[in-house]
């Protein structure tokens, strides 16, 4: 079998292995690991949460349209009691006794509470939303964690072939020095010396892999899976960008924050308003409801209340103008944030570009790389040059080709960062 031959078959064996790798399991997708790293997170539990509470609240509000009972008693002794200044011949006038009993059952029905309880109600579904937005946004924060741990596996699998096609290409030459050395035409140290070579890649192949294994292991975790050094990542889709618009949840809890401070402020107005509602009392004790019996007796009063807390109107102004205080700083907020996300935007477009130009010349520099190799494999045949030259343009070779892939994959995490950024 010719040199050619050999390099043929030994490139084609380290691509099989990978093959053989792949086909134990299905590949895993990127947008499955955001999936997986959002169920397996411990603060999706908040939503459920969130949604009870907002029930349970909405539910609370909802009983003040409900008829409110209220039982009151009361003993009492006083020192001096009503009397008739006057006595009438014949008439006994009963005195009321000092010590004086009373039960009362008062059941009060909301007519009109001024929107108070529909304000109440809008406010607590603007503060569930708030509350849901802020969750969304905590979470969508693992997509960056989960892209830094995805490319890095892609990297380290993209290095392990290339370490693979580097291990071949020495062992095949370590063959054609054993050969030359059968002809007289290489010595012991030039077979000893592609071999070191050799041994390196080995250990350089150890390396990797150990990191690999660091970068699947932080995944697993994340995503909740059981992911081993035989999962294979897909390679995600080399689309470049094609919107700057942001949509990032960020946004959306801003506008949250607006909508619950004009329910607030809605309340702040429902609270000025005075209550009309309906009464009835009902009781027992002595006296009754007729002074002049000192007996105890039941008794009943009922009529229509209207009520209004005009302490309020103290603190409104304040009130008001705390909230556009803090409708000011949801506003700098929110500037804030997209000043940074469209400097984030600005780097990552300039890394993609970057990435992009180096990409362009990585193909011509393995090409030339290659052939430098070709010819210095050939000359070492020949006798020009010594097995040092030629591991010398063997690791150039192997070094273009390893930098050509950290490009194409920075590149491919370059887009995916810009996605991130703005949610796209």
């Amino acid at each position: 079998m010719n040199y050619n031959m050999k390099r043929f078959y030994g490139i084609w064996i380290a691509f099989f292995s990978v093959g053989v790798v792949c086909a134990q399991s299905d590949p895993i997708s990127l947008e499955e690991c955001y999936r997986w790293a959002k169920e397996n997170y411990p603060l999706i539990r908040q939503y459920d949460l969130i949604r009870q509470s907002e029930e349970y609240t909405l539910d609370n509000a909802s009983k003040g349209y409900l008829p409110q009972v209220a039982v009151n008693a009361k003993a009492t002794y006083q020192n001096e009691v009503t009397k008739i200044p006057v006595s009438i011949q014949g008439l006994d006038v009963p005195t009321l006794s000092k010590d004086q009993y009373q039960v009362i059952a008062e059941v009060n029905q909301t007519i009109w509470d001024g929107g108070n309880i529909r304000s109440t109600k809008e406010v607590t579904k603007a503060k569930a939303e708030m509350d849901t937005r802020q969750v969304e946004t905590q979470l969508y924060t693992l997509h960056d964690r989960i892209n830094q741990l995805y490319f890095g596996i892609l990297l380290h699998d993209a290095l392990l072939n290339q370490n693979a096609i580097l291990q071949t290409d020495l062992q095949v030459n370590i063959e054609k020095i054993t050969s030359m050395m059968e002809n007289g035409v290489a010595n012991q140290s030039d077979l000893e010396s592609m071999r070191v070579e050799w041994l390196n890649a080995r250990q350089k192949e150890v390396e990797l892999k150990s990191a690999r294994q660091a970068y699947i292991q932080m995944l697993a975790v994340m995503t909740g899976k059981n992911l081993t050094e035989n999962s294979i990542l897909q390679l995600p889709g080399d689309v470049n960008p094609v919107t700057s618009e942001i949509r990032r949840p960020e946004l959306q809890l801003y506008a949250a924050q607006d909508l619950l401070l004009d329910t607030q402020n809605k309340q702040i107005t429902a609270g000025l308003m005075p209550r009309l509602g309906l009464f009835v009392q009902g009781g027992y004790g002595r006296p009754g409801l007729n002074m002049l019996d000192n007996d105890f007796s039941p008794f009943y009063v009922g009529g229509i209340r209207l009520s209004w807390n005009l302490g309020k109107l103290y603190t409104a102004k304040n009130d008001r103008r705390k909230l556009d205080t803090d409708r000011l700083s949801v506003n700098v907020q929110r500037a804030t944030f997209l000043f940074n996300t469209r400097l984030q935007l600005t780097q990552q477009n300039t890394e993609i570009k970057k990435m992009s130009q180096l990409l362009e010349t990585d193909n011509e520099i393995v090409t030339l790389r290659s052939s430098i190799r070709k010819s210095a494999e050939v000359k070492l045949e020949n006798g020009i040059i010594s097995v040092t030259d030629l591991i010398r343009e063997i690791n150039a070779e192997d070094q273009a080709k390893q930098t050509a892939v950290q490009h194409r994959i920075q590149r491919l995490q370059a887009i995916y960062n810009y996605k991130y950024v703005t949610n796209n």
